[in-house]
């Protein structure tokens, strides 16, 4: 039984409906997190962390965030809007930042605290060496792979030849829509998960670091129907 199912089930058996328990994170699933979060004084958000997992009664089978380094990172930023000083203390952790995250496009600069907090060992080369600020640059970091859990994605904005864009980590997948789920910073403000469609990856578009030794899963199944689809994160 996958996570996601266990989720599921738990929440019925507390009486929140989330549907049909298929094992597939969707819009209901989610409205049904955000739902019990609030019932025991958690954040309101859809995201399942270890201290949900405990309130629903859940023992953690595996860890499969904390061997992912970055987005382990990333996940512990998760609701920190761009108005928060918490927010802008981190940006600034790795030893500098893009800027006032109120004012500039911040999603390159939470990546790359990410990285450099996590993984200090990983060398920068090239353009995102240069300017680890722009996401495009991030074409050049580390090796290629496909798309699996926790990979980094690279969106363009606006069309695919503009120099602007978007860099988070994805964190699953829609067959039937051809969406991806992304968690990353300056989504609706702030670091969250979000929807985006698989079309807006560019070439090369999923990386990993090279200095990761261990070996990323696949991409969890999601059901995207009904959900905000993002296009534009500046």
């Amino acid at each position: 039984m996958n996570l996601t199912k266990q989720i599921q089930l738990a929440l019925i058996l507390k009486g929140f409906k989330c549907g049909n328990p298929d094992g597939i994170m969707g819009a209901l699933t989610e409205n049904a997190i955000i739902e019990f979060k609030i019932s025991v004084g958690l954040k309101a958000r859809a995201y399942v962390g270890p201290i949900t997992l405990k309130k629903l009664g859940i023992v953690r089978q595996s860890k499969t965030n904390d061997l992912i380094p970055w987005l382990n990172e990333m996940s512990k930023q998760m609701g920190l809007t761009e108005f928060d000083s918490a927010l802008k203390k981190w940006l600034r952790s790795d030893g500098g930042t893009v800027g006032n995250p109120e004012d500039i496009a911040w999603c390159g600069d939470a990546m790359h605290t990410s990285i450099r907090n996590s993984m200090p060992n990983e060398i920068f080369t090239g353009r995102v060496k240069q300017n680890p600020y722009l996401a495009k640059n991030w074409l050049e970091f580390g090796n290629e792979t496909k798309p699996l859990y926790g990979a980094i994605i690279i969106l363009w904005r606006k069309s695919k030849r503009s120099m602007y864009g978007h860099i988070a980590n994805v964190i699953g997948y829609d067959p039937v829509k051809k969406r991806y789920r992304i968690r990353g910073g300056n989504q609706s403000n702030m670091v969250c998960d979000t929807w985006v469609d698989a079309h807006r990856v560019r070439g090369h578009g999923f990386r990993v670091p090279k200095t990761f030794v261990g070996t990323l899963p696949p991409l969890p199944i999601m059901n995207s129907r009904g959900a905000v689809i993002s296009t534009n994160e500046a």
